[in-house]
């Protein structure tokens, strides 16, 4: 239990909702109040509930006729923000339509000078403060002007690594990927807050009180309802593919009833060939080399994904198939749009201790990357609408009707804006090869041998650069 009571420390949602729809319309602004701060704004509403239908009116568990995807496939990378992968999409091949990065932007150092976005030229960078408490000082209130001083270290400057950005050159492919299919520039994390908390929204619709990366304290545990207990439920196939260290485990009661029901990575491409696709699929990568979480190179995340981006494209799947690639959160990355007010996802309060940031669930976190892949995707497309990764299970509701797990996934996007089923192109688009600098790559390991894993994971790569 919370040390903090929610009944004290944070209005009830509904009376926030009252007083923020109230004072909107009195056009009083309230500055001292996190919870009025944007509403006048920006207003949502919170007025659907868990167990809602997307359609009422016709059985859970019946397809929507209107949405030709039969297989829903997400992909899950780790720690980084818009700005720092996608920023500068608005100069290369979006001008004018995303909001990115601009070097004109800053944030303060220890000393008072001035850090603005730079080009990043290291693809192994230190890691940053995604904490609870330090994704929040980050925000500070909206300013978004603490991520150079939270990653400071007494003595250095290295906290300017956190306004560092990537462009076209690093991320060829991500690049390519962006400017052929739909992006989203308005796309938010869960919460302020760690990878655990997120991923969980994207399982679960909620992180059910937890602000931290905490294991469950007994084989009992996690007990929460899943996306995947709702597919099992109303007959729908799904398969969750990981490579080291599934976070699905997490969740053991329901992880051991369904152990054939997840599987290795490598067995993805096998399943594409022997057309053994699930109707819902879960690509994890590896926590280890894989994921894009600092200090991992950027570029072996980026080939691994391709990996499998390229191989949906090749199978006779494309042409019915959806595929999100989405980040769980921005990784302590300076990121400049400040995270919009969210629904709380339950009555569950943050699990916080004497030493939290007093705060709730009801914001989400900073923009993270977003690529919709489907031959459904509107080509070339930015969507400005307001997601998070239970805006992922709005859209595997929506298309199934499935019950909604938490009050914030019945009440997010279904992203329906990101499609166009008129006209598909069922055509698979001529992309880059995702490259391998060796020179980045070398100087990353300094001097250590690869391990398994990312041998593996670049087993038949074939565009090194030397």
């Amino acid at each position: 239990m919370s040390v903090f009571s929610r009944s004290w420390l944070i209005p009830s949602d509904r009376l926030r909702r009252g007083l923020c729809f109230l004072s909107a319309a009195l056009v009083v602004v309230i500055i001292g109040f996190g919870f009025c701060r944007m509403v006048s704004a920006q207003t949502i509403d919170c007025s659907r509930d868990a167990g809602s239908l997307p359609n009422p009116s016709i059985p859970p568990g019946t397809p929507h006729t209107e949405i030709p995807i039969e297989h829903i496939i997400v992909i899950m990378q780790e720690n980084r923000s818009f700005d720092s992968y996608f920023g500068r999409l608005n100069v290369d091949g979006y001008e004018g339509v995303i909001d990115g990065v601009t070097e004109d932007m800053s944030n303060p150092d220890e000393d008072g000078s001035l850090v603005h976005p730079f080009h990043q030229t290291s693809y192994c960078t230190k890691d940053t403060d995604h904490s609870w408490n330090g994704a929040h000082v980050e925000w500070n209130e909206g300013l978004n002007d603490q991520f150079v001083i939270r990653n400071h270290t007494p003595g250095t400057r290295d906290g300017v690594r956190a306004m560092g950005y990537y462009q076209r050159e690093d991320l060829n492919y991500y690049y390519a990927l962006a400017n052929r299919f739909a992006v989203a520039d308005r796309y938010f994390s869960s919460l302020l807050g760690p990878t655990y908390p997120n991923r969980f929204y994207l399982l679960t619709g909620t992180s059910f009180g937890h602000i931290q990366n905490d294991f469950p304290p007994s084989t009992r545990e996690f007990a929460q309802p899943t996306i995947f207990d709702q597919l099992n439920t109303y007959g729908i196939s799904w398969k969750y593919y990981f490579s080291d260290a599934p976070v699905l485990g997490l969740f053991l009661p329901m992880f051991l009833r369904n152990l054939h029901k997840v599987a290795h990575i490598s067995q993805f491409q096998k399943d594409l060939n022997r057309r053994r696709l699930p109707q819902v699929v879960f690509l994890e990568s590896s926590f280890l080399v894989g994921d894009e979480h600092p200090p991992s190179d950027i570029q072996l995340g980026q080939y691994g994904v391709a990996r499998r981006i390229n191989a949906l494209m090749r199978s006779s799947y494309w042409r019915r198939s959806a595929l999100f690639l989405a980040y769980d959160e921005n990784g302590g990355f300076f990121d400049h749009v400040p995270p919009p007010p969210a629904c709380l996802p339950d009555d569950l309060a943050p699990r916080l201790t004497p030493d939290s940031y007093p705060a709730d669930f009801d914001r989400y976190g900073f923009r993270v990357p977003f690529v919709l892949v489907s031959p459904y995707a509107k080509s070339h497309y930015v969507s400005h609408s307001v997601y998070d990764h239970t805006s992922i299970l709005k859209f595997i509701e929506t298309k199934f009707n499935l019950p909604a797990l938490t009050q914030r996934d019945a009440n997010a996007n279904d992203m329906l804006d990101m499609f166009n089923f008129s006209e598909p192109e069922f055509d698979a688009p001529r992309l880059p090869a995702a490259t391998i600098d060796w020179h980045k790559l070398s100087d990353c390991l300094r001097g250590r041998p690869l391990t398994e894993s990312e041998m593996a994971d670049l087993d038949d790569v074939e565009d090194i650069e030397s």
